[in-house]
């Protein structure tokens, strides 16, 4: 059985000022996960799942699906804030859903099989997919042991603004000890730093391996995260601003030892979309890679 790709495509893309999902970034108007969905194709991923919103449903369909449709079993589910378990009422004054292992919930009723799961505005790399897909070709029989693609941070920071990313801590045999998200990451006199809780500021160093949501995980992960979902709405369904985030999740059970989570480093290097004024670099880079004959000029003709 192929594996599943799961594409977190649910954000409104805030910081950025639009649906960046959708905004147009190769010679041929490709968005960043036409290049996912090419690179996923390639390397033996047999469908693709996509989490968005009602509110550009058509437009998706439209501008995004219908171009790669014919060539791999595509499914979209949706992620709204009320879509939680019965019993549990969020604050009417609260306008986003629950963060990012949220909306991985939403595809427990069309994922089977092991399923690597990525942003859709994160240019991982073509190795990265190769990687992932046969780390889950590998996990079929397999429950509670999961892998992680992982990037060094210096590759990772965006010189417009912060960046939030998974900060990891390893054994010896590159199985997460601990991942933490931190929401407030960039250079300050060269140098990566992170916001602590107090508000001070703390050194990283660019080696320093971190997530970015590229996960492989299987089906077991779904019944977990349920479980663990319902916990954290107890504790925080009343609150504007708490998410549930897959680095959150993937620590808990970790620190818990109820899973394994091997860190698989990548050769590609990754870039992505965090504000606006990343866009010319990005449109820039893809370009380089279609000169360098990587990547067709057309992607789905």
């Amino acid at each position: 059985m192929k594996p599943t790709l799961f594409i977190l495509a649910a954000g409104m893309g805030s910081r950025y000022g639009g649906l960046k999902q959708l905004d147009g970034l190769g010679p041929n108007g490709e968005t960043i996960m036409d290049y996912s969905v090419y690179d996923a194709i390639q390397a033996g991923f047999g469908k693709i799942v996509f989490v968005i919103r009602h509110s550009f449903e058509k437009e998706f369909r439209e501008k995004v699906i219908s171009k790669y449709e014919d060539k791999i079993s595509v499914e979209v589910v949706f992620q709204e804030l009320d879509y939680i378990p019965a019993g549990f009422v969020p604050n009417p004054e609260r306008e986003k859903p629950w963060g990012t292992n949220h909306a991985l919930l939403m595809g427990k009723d069309v994922i089977h099989e092991p399923f690597g799961i990525i942003n859709a505005d994160d240019f991982y790399g073509r190795a990265s997919f190769q990687i992932l897909a046969g780390m889950l070709k590998t996990m079929a029989d397999k429950t509670h042991n999961y892998c992680m693609i992982g990037y060094l941070l210096g590759n990772t920071l965006s010189e417009s603004g912060t960046v939030a990313r998974g900060i990891c801590q390893l054994d010896d045999e590159n199985y997460l000890t601990k991942v933490v998200e931190r929401t407030q990451i960039e250079r300050i006199d060269g140098v990566p730093c992170y916001k602590d809780e107090d508000g001070t500021w703390k050194k990283l160093t660019d080696t320093t391996p971190v997530s970015m949501n590229m996960w492989g995980f299987t089906p077991d992960y779904f019944d977990l995260s349920e479980k663990s979902f319902e916990n954290f709405l107890k504790e925080n369904h009343n609150n504007l601003k708490a998410e549930f985030l897959i680095p959150t999740m993937v620590n808990d059970l970790v620190e818990k030892k109820e899973v394994k989570v091997k860190l698989i480093n990548t050769p590609s290097v990754w870039f992505g979309i965090t504000y606006a004024t990343d866009r010319p670099e990005v449109a820039l880079r893809i370009q380089e890679l279609v000169d360098e004959r990587i990547y067709p000029e057309k992607l789905f003709g």
